[in-house]
């Protein structure tokens, strides 16, 4: 059986216009956009913005680091503390 992609597509369309989802990506841009104007755009090419305490609401300045992409997307599976 062939995948359906336009079901697929139209299936996430609809996830991401959920007001939850919606909501929680624009707390994390307003996250990355908070370290822009503080640390510049040099910075953080090619970087993640990590939340230490894994709540991507919470954008106050002691919550948020600039890490690399494979040390932020690993550090969480099965790997204990911070670093």
């Amino acid at each position: 059986m062939a995948r359906d992609y336009k079901r697929e597509w139209q299936l996430r369309k609809a996830y991401d216009a959920k007001p939850s989802v919606r909501a929680k990506r624009n707390a994390r841009m307003r996250a990355r956009r908070s370290l822009l104007s503080k640390h510049g755009e040099a910075a953080l090419k090619g970087k993640d913005v990590d939340h230490k305490n894994r709540n991507s609401t919470d954008n106050s300045p002691s919550n948020l680091r600039i890490r690399s992409q494979k040390s932020n997307r690993g550090w969480r599976k099965g790997k204990s503390g911070y670093k």
